[in-house]
């Protein structure tokens, strides 16, 4: 009994040592924690009060209440550029994880040249969005572009304009989009690949299983973090799109290639109306809180009841 009461007093004792633990760590961290409070948090609540207001050029606390995301969800510039970031995330998140798994796959086959093939694949990544609006710009462009290309060739019926055609011109984006950010899901995924155990594969060849059988059932399950964080970092990339849609597009024609992030920036600056601006920022927000708020729980509240 003794022993017990000297081992609980000796635990005790060392406790408040852990607060000191790793202290030059904890030091370092102070500045960006600083940061995070003071930038996000202060301009997130500084965002989220200036969106009840009548601010126009310049912030001021004039009250109007909700009549800022009254006009916002009246405006059909708005309900357009919601609708266009709902069609161009699905299609990018799906298609970003479908070619970006299927080509780290194959780069996992340990093929000849595969450096070189990675670093093709991971180079759209370095340029800025802006460089890339602008490539695909000429690229998708009828009279020197595809268009002209195949029309050399023969077709001179072939029709490829999908920038100037209200129709299919999120699909000119999402060609862009998927250009230069798949490659470096790609290369996070073949991490994950390659920290799969030999054994694995070994004892799936044993059992007579397929590849593809073994990627669906085996393989995917246990790359669950690995996909959690590129749905992350698509996710962010959807949310935020907007330089390279002002560089493909400037959001023509007409409003059809509209986004918030977009629509945001046009409020503030090209239309000097903070408020307004401040709604659609706040709105943005509260979009990406209530898809991150479910995800959060099933992955940390899950795992800490398992």
């Amino acid at each position: 009994m003794a022993s017990i009461d000297t081992d609980a007093r000796s635990r005790a004792g060392r406790r408040p040592n852990r607060l000191f633990k790793n202290m030059n760590a904890k030091l370092a961290s102070l500045p960006m924690m600083f940061t995070a409070l003071v930038v996000f948090l202060g301009g997130t609540i500084w965002t989220i009060t200036y969106s009840f207001t009548s601010s126009g050029l310049l912030p001021r606390l004039e009250w109007a209440g909700l009549e800022q995301y009254a006009r916002l969800w009246s405006s059909r510039k708005w309900l357009v550029s919601i609708e266009n970031l709902a069609i161009y995330g699905f299609l990018s998140l799906i298609l970003t994880l479908v070619i970006a798994f299927i080509l780290a796959a194959l780069l996992d086959r340990k093929i000849r040249g595969e450096d070189t093939f990675r670093t093709i694949f991971l180079y759209p990544f370095a340029l800025s969005f802006i460089v890339t609006g602008l490539v695909w710009q000429w690229i998708l462009n009828p009279q020197f572009g595809v268009q002209d290309v195949v029309r050399d060739l023969g077709w001179t019926n072939f029709n490829f304009d999908p920038l100037n055609n209200p129709e299919i011109v999120l699909y000119g984006l999402l060609i862009a989009g998927l250009w230069q950010g798949t490659g470096l899901i790609m290369c996070i995924m073949l991490a994950g690949l390659r920290g799969i155990d030999e054994d694995i594969w070994k004892a799936t060849r044993v059992d007579g299983i397929g590849t593809v059988k073994t990627y669906l059932v085996v393989i995917i399950p246990m790359m669950r973090p690995v996909f959690v964080t590129s749905l992350v970092l698509i996710g962010s990339g959807i949310v935020k799109l907007y330089d390279l849609v002002v560089a493909q597009t400037s959001g023509g024609p007409g409003i059809s290639s509209e986004v918030p992030a977009k629509y945001v920036m046009t409020s503030m600056f090209g239309g000097q109306n903070l408020g307004q601006g401040f709604a659609a920022s706040t709105m943005m927000m509260l979009s990406v809180i209530i898809i991150l708020i479910p995800w959060a729980y099933l992955e940390f509240g899950g795992r800490k009841r398992g």
